[in-house]
């Protein structure tokens, strides 16, 4: 009880400092965003790397247990619901070889559906780049996510998931790294990069100096010549591929469906039928040798070793 007084009392006095001020009372708005990431079963360890990867990247999520079933997507919405999140990030994992990730606004939509490939990890990759841990991320996405519909979708989906609030939980007030969304062959190659300032040393290139001071004048009051910008890739790094999005969560109509995605599975049967059609044209080319060996009677040779009372013979 003690608490509920305290939390009105703060409220009231804080109204009343607002009416004091002269505002008109207008309620700033605060972005308030929170991931559910979780797994399937089944999931290999470099696909539990990236999740764990993403997980560090977002302050804003909330990381749970493996999800049990693979049917009743459905059911992510009430576990996003008990848990007070609004985006849900989900690793389907399909006979411990294909990764699909399914990015979902919670409990309204859309629901977008990818399949990952190409996935290296931190620690496999090795890098030089690195950042603060909770720091908030620059979004860059490439001009082509305007041209289609679709890809605006999927634009809209990875601000909410992957761009971190101010004032998030577990968030630091820095901003040191880059997200680069890019498209290309109809996919989206995702990249993180470190956004890294090094100082110029003194008396390196004085033509560089002198062209400074010429165009001193005409430079902005937040530059600053005394310090290198660069990029530094950070990791992960991966490549998405979207099949269909939903206009619910984890349900409804599909409202678009990608016709030029072919599944891993249809790849993998297709070239076990291209080995199996070699090896039946080897059988067939086999049987017209022998059938024309036989028509030229070239076969004959074989019945040299047999008796005249061989059973072949006999009852020939």
């Amino acid at each position: 009880m003690a608490a509920v007084y305290k939390s009105l009392s703060k409220s009231s006095t804080a109204k009343a400092d607002k009416d004091t001020d002269g505002s008109n009372g207008a309620v700033e708005r605060k972005n308030k965003q929170r991931v559910l990431i979780l797994s399937s079963r089944g999931v290999t360890y470099r696909h539990r790397h990236l999740l764990n990867d993403l997980a560090t990247m977002l302050p804003h999520g909330r990381k749970d247990v493996k999800f049990d079933s693979k049917s009743k997507l459905y059911q992510l919405n009430e576990l996003a619901e008990l848990y007070n999140c609004n985006n849900v990030l989900f690793f389907e994992a399909r006979k411990g070889k294909d990764l699909y990730m399914w990015l979902s606004k919670v409990p309204n939509g859309p629901t977008i559906k990818f399949h990952a490939q190409n996935l290296h990890t931190m620690e496999e990759l090795h890098f030089t780049g690195n950042c603060l841990k909770g720091s908030r991320p620059i979004l860059s996405f490439d001009g082509a996510f305007e041209t289609e519909p679709h890809l605006r979708v999927i634009k809209e989906v990875f601000m909410h998931i992957f761009g971190v609030p101010q004032g998030a939980r577990k968030s630091k007030p820095f901003i040191d790294h880059v997200m680069g969304f890019t498209v290309a062959d109809g996919k989206i190659w995702i990249r993180n990069y470190e956004v890294r300032e090094v100082e110029k040393v003194k008396g390196d290139d004085k033509d560089a100096a002198d062209e400074g001071n010429k165009n001193k004048g005409r430079k902005s009051k937040g530059s600053d010549d005394n310090t290198d910008v660069s990029l530094v890739e950070i990791g992960p790094r991966f490549v998405l591929t979207p099949i269909v999005i939903q206009e619910g969560a984890f349900g409804g109509p599909i409202i678009y469906e990608n016709k030029r995605f072919i599944s891993p599975n249809q790849v993998r049967s297709d070239l076990r039928k291209a080995k199996a059609g070699r090896h039946n044209v080897r059988v067939e080319q086999q049987r017209d040798t022998l059938a024309r060996r036989r028509a030229l009677g070239l076969v004959d040779g074989e019945n040299k070793d047999r008796s005249e009372l061989d059973t072949r013979e006999l009852f020939a």
